[in-house]
């Protein structure tokens, strides 16, 4: 009996093993595929090349931007990134424990909460430039506006709908309200944490960009905004798919992180 078990066991981690491969393997194929058929198309005139760029002229742009400031600009959208991720992260898991802490005030903030998330928030870059200046400053507390509700309301959302027979059970062994935050609310919450990092992560560096187009020097944003002022159209390409590559890595490390803690 246990020797069926074990073996139907291997027999469905080797189907999965060999899914897996077969998912990763056709994800490939369609992005090569996708590159070569907009090489092809390019050379071959099908599409303008000036207002689409090209593969190989992409692969140009790229070498040319590695041996001047492509570090640099990197590193600044990064680091602007992460901070306003953190903050936001932080923040946003904070004002969500005191929500609901208090249901007085989780309802008094409720509309206000909702108006915010609403508003878009390419509309307080003026206002935010003006209270906080020009610069880095401007650019986190961007991503950090973008960040921030989402994750109180997404945290607040999952505090609420957590197990109500758990949390009625704890009470009646008399625990108090701290005790039923740190052993029911917050465990029973550690999927809700980590989808809501890997939404932010996303969020901080939408903020982040948007930031960059309207006050930076520096930044994958600034070289966006600068190569379409000057109809340098394959930088702007090659910004978009270097932010593409910065974005997936930045989701990745949130899986991984997730894997490490849940294991």
């Amino acid at each position: 009996m246990n020797n069926n078990i074990s073996e139907n066991r291997k027999i469905y981690l080797r189907k999965q093993k060999i899914r897996k491969i077969e998912i990763f393997s056709t994800q490939i194929f369609i992005v090569v595929a996708f590159i070569a058929i907009w090489e092809i198309l390019a050379r071959t005139g099908k599409i303008d090349s000036f207002i689409t760029s090209q593969p190989s002229r992409i692969l140009k742009t790229f070498f040319n931007l590695s041996s001047n400031d492509l570090l640099k600009h990197l590193k600044i959208t990064c680091i602007e990134t992460i901070i306003g991720f953190l903050l936001g992260t932080g923040l946003g898991s904070i004002i969500a424990i005191i929500l609901w802490w208090s249901p007085f005030i989780s309802k008094v903030s409720e509309p206000f909460l909702v108006i915010l998330n609403s508003l878009p928030k390419i509309a307080l870059g003026p206002v935010i430039i003006i209270w906080v200046g020009a610069g880095m400053p401007a650019i986190i507390v961007m991503a950090l506006s973008i960040s921030l509700i989402v994750t109180i309301l997404e945290i607040l959302n999952g505090f609420i709908h957590t197990n109500q027979d758990k949390v009625k059970m704890a009470q009646t062994f008399n625990a108090n309200k701290l005790q039923i935050l740190t052993k029911i609310i917050i465990p029973s919450n550690i999927p809700t944490f980590f989808n809501t990092l890997k939404v932010n992560i996303g969020l901080s560096l939408v903020g982040v960009i948007t930031g960059e187009f309207l006050v930076s020097k520096g930044g994958l944003g600034y070289l966006i905004v600068y190569g379409g002022q000057v109809f340098q159209l394959d930088l702007v390409m090659t910004s978009v798919i270097i932010l593409a590559v910065v974005a997936a890595l930045l989701y990745q490390s949130i899986v991984f992180l997730e894997k490490r803690i849940v294991k």
